[in-house]
């Protein structure tokens, strides 16, 4: 076990660079075959490859869920057209417009287009952009050899427009507008969330709940949680009882705790500290954990390429929505950290299991967001799908194995208490507002065509 702020594995680096190298490093690859053109496995590696390469560039959660959502409708879009019972998600995301058609006539192999969708959109959202070319070139050489040089490039040209079709609409949705906007003000308020150790980063994407453009709420205050508990340090108060709670369940960890904490950890900004040097390790973020949940659950049903990126969409489309209803409440109401509550309050000494992470504590973004993911996968694949869980395996962790999607956001939730970074009403509400996001996305995003929703 690591010792307290130095969980996580700087090994993660080095994994990234060797499952690029082992998938597409050499000119060999193994070519896509005709009769395998429905095969997720290229999306899949497009999926695991984006994941790579937010991790080397560090990208905050709620803009990894972003380029997470982007990324997947992209594809979906395109790959829908394979077959034409399924719905467009066009008139169902907030001003998502409907995916180009191809010219009358003309051959698009589907499954070629909707890969390079995928990566095309994620070449220009993420910073490592020669990392991603030379990536998004190997996996489209894959498919040459499976059809005739026109209908390759074809095929090429129209994912790259439906890319830049979803590119332009990003564009629209706030974000870069809030590149521009001003830090979060501290303030000596007491109850007020100031900066954690070790690095006392600032807060990070203060105006996210209300600057960007929800995916699929009206809002991001639509399902705003209960108030947080007010701010008391009487001994005997809700709230110094709440921080009292972290500070006993810190101090008697059991070993399964531990494990559970360092799982669910997902924090991209560990700062390591030895004596006068600090260093950052290099981690996944909560929406590619959950991401890469649904990739293993695909690959464990043996998903074609359509249904595949269809739960690659809606899950990510709950992410994203979770991410912008949890930091709206955060920066609105923004509630101190137990860190800093424990050590001004009750133990000077304390240190939390898991490292803080940089922003206000109400409600547990991390509940949130995997309760609205697993709502989303446990539409699609049934509320009694058992998977082991191997997404944090190359960071150094052993796997875990859920009996339901439910169980594993549960456990994702309590993680948060154990290792001492949230409250308990935190993770409670954040529960009921992720149930309530993941909800709205099962109901107002319906892409399976009818006769697949009536077989379930």
């Amino acid at each position: 076990m690591m010792p307290p702020r130095t969980q996580g594995h700087s090994l993660a680096v080095i994994v990234t660079t060797a499952l690029t190298l082992a998938t597409f490093g050499c000119t060999s690859a193994p070519r896509v075959p005709p009769e395998a053109l429905q095969s997720a496995t290229p999306l899949h590696e497009a999926m695991q490859e984006l994941t790579n390469t937010m991790v080397y560039d560090i990208f905050s959660p709620p803009q990894a869920s972003r380029v997470y959502a982007y990324a997947s409708i992209a594809a979906y879009e395109a790959i829908r057209h394979t077959d034409t019972s399924w719905r467009s998600l066009a008139g169902q995301v907030r001003q998502l417009p409907a995916a180009p058609r191809p010219a009358a006539g003309d051959t698009v192999v589907w499954p070629l287009a909707a890969v390079r969708a995928f990566l095309t959109v994620s070449h220009q959202l993420t910073f490592s952009r020669a990392r991603t070319d030379s990536v998004r070139t190997a996996i489209s050489e894959r498919y040459r050899s499976a059809m005739d040089a026109a209908t390759y490039t074809r095929s090429l040209a129209y994912g790259d427009s439906l890319a830049q079709q979803v590119l332009a609409w990003a564009g629209r949705d706030g974000f870069k507008q809030a590149r521009g906007l001003p830090k979060y003000s501290i303030t000596k308020t007491p109850g007020r969330w100031v900066p954690t150790p070790p690095a006392y980063m600032d807060a990070v994407e203060p105006h996210w709940g209300t600057a960007i453009t929800p995916f699929v709420m009206d809002s991001g205050s639509q399902f705003r949680p209960v108030a947080a508990v007010p701010f008391d340090s009487t001994r005997g108060s809700r709230f110094y009882t709440a921080a009292l709670e972290v500070y006993e369940t810190g101090r008697t960890l059991t070993t399964e705790q531990r494990a559970i904490a360092a799982f669910w950890d997902c924090n991209p900004y560990v700062m390591n500290v030895q004596g006068h040097t600090m260093f950052a390790t290099k981690k996944i973020t909560p929406g590619g954990h959950w991401m890469g949940i649904a990739m293993t659950v695909a690959k464990q049903s043996d998903a074609s390429m359509l249904a595949a990126a269809d739960a690659y969409a809606r899950t990510a489309l709950a992410l994203a929505d979770g991410f912008i209803a949890a930091w709206e409440e955060k920066f609105r109401s923004g509630v101190i950290r137990p860190e800093t509550v424990i050590n001004r309050y009750i133990d000077e000494t304390w240190v939390p299991l898991l490292q803080t992470p940089p922003f206000p504590e109400y409600p547990s973004g991390h509940s949130v967001i995997s309760t609205a993911a697993a709502q989303v996968l446990t539409d699609i694949y049934g509320p009694a799908f058992a998977f082991t869980d191997s997404v944090e395996v190359p960071y150094g962790l052993p796997a875990r194995s859920f009996a339901s999607f439910a169980a594993a956001a549960d456990e994702a939730a309590i993680s948060r208490l154990y290792g001492g970074i949230h409250y308990r009403p935190a993770i409670v509400e954040g529960q009921k507002q992720g149930a309530q996001v993941g909800q709205h996305v099962v109901a107002r995003v319906i892409t399976r065509p009818r006769r697949a929703l009536a077989e379930q």
